[in-house]
């Protein structure tokens, strides 16, 4: 029965003095009943050890949270198997809470009961928690020039900060913010986006990719000369997301892949047309045209042969023919 009303005592007064709260700190009155020690502050996850002074006249002593009781003397009450006694002697009574998480944050009292009178001891624990991002834009396909907000949220306590950036750019793109708005976003804008949270105890850093789509863009076909029974070919470029596909084209008639003594082959941004054995009926004009969902583009070519040059119609190779024919007649029209 004395023991019953002992607990009650340690108990009660405990809870009271809990409920009314205390001090951060202790007023400096060392005769006080009642103390309170510094808080304690814990990383998640590590291990924190509460300890309380006892004394020769020390008859009953506990250590509660939130009016629970975690352990009596050396009789554990708390059924939470993270908490477990390590000292219990006059000089001193300790426990230990391993794996701390937020649910332990507040306060803590070390209840003594002594053959004169109660006291108590508290003490606050505060948890620091790493950051971690808990909300995130995904992956995303969009088509050039359209709006695009991407957003990223973490936790934490110190509460992080986020900031966000495109990676592999000049940094002219950034935010401190959660949100980052990327208005009529252009195709330099694609690419792997970071978001950073940051706290006093950690950082954790997360990327979206964004991919843009647009029109392909073809360039300009270069005119190819090739000797009859010759190799010859014509290669057509296009910058597009997503790729494009290819189409050839000689005068009005699309070219169609397996016809005998020609070979198209496409490798993503670029398509060569190559014929195995030239002859005269090859010798036109060709059409690359580069397509995709979101348009088309097109460049042309002209495949010529030795006769061109001659009559010609190669260029500047024709012109200097002529010339070098009026230079062998000019003697003889100075002699007349």
């Amino acid at each position: 029965m004395k023991n019953a009303l002992y607990w009650a005592m340690l108990v009660g007064m405990a809870v009271l003095l809990m409920e009314q709260g205390l001090p951060v700190r202790s007023q400096g009155d060392s005769q006080s009943d009642n103390k309170v020690m510094d808080n304690i502050t814990v990383r998640q996850g590590e291990t924190v050890f509460l300890r309380c002074a006892q004394g020769d006249v020390v008859t009953h002593t506990a250590w509660l949270n939130r009016s629970s009781i975690l352990y009596a003397g050396e009789d554990k009450w708390s059924v939470d198997p993270r908490v477990s006694l390590v000292t219990l002697n006059q000089e001193e009574f300790s426990i230990k809470i391993e794996n701390v998480d937020m649910t332990d944050e507040g306060q803590y009292v070390c209840a003594v009961q002594t053959s004169s009178r109660p006291r108590t001891t508290s003490v606050h624990i505060l948890v620091q928690v790493p950051p971690k991002i808990i909300h995130l834009s995904k992956d995303i396909v969009v088509n050039e020039g359209s709006n695009v907000t991407l957003m990223c949220q973490a936790s934490g306590k110190p509460e992080p900060s986020i900031s966000w950036k495109l990676i592999y750019s000049s940094g002219d793109l950034a935010s401190e913010d959660e949100f980052l708005e990327i208005p009529s976003i252009s195709r330099r804008r694609a690419g792997t986006y970071e978001c950073t949270a940051v706290n006093d105890i950690d950082t954790d850093v997360q990327t979206v990719d964004i991919t843009v789509n647009y029109a392909p863009a073809v360039s300009e076909g270069r005119d190819v000369g090739v000797t009859p029974g010759q190799r010859g070919e014509l290669e057509c470029e296009a910058d597009a997301v997503p790729e494009a596909d290819f189409e050839w084209y000689k005068d009005d008639r699309r070219i169609l892949i397996g016809l005998d003594g020609f070979e198209i082959v496409n490798s993503g941004s670029l398509s060569k047309l190559t014929f195995f054995n030239v002859s005269d009926e090859d010798y036109g004009n060709y059409t690359c045209v580069a397509l995709n969902k979101l348009g088309s583009a097109n460049t042309s070519f002209l495949m010529y042969g030795p006769r061109a040059v001659q009559d010609g119609s190669g260029g500047a190779m024709g012109v200097h023919s002529h010339t070098c024919l009026f230079l062998v007649f000019l003697p003889f029209l100075l002699r007349i």
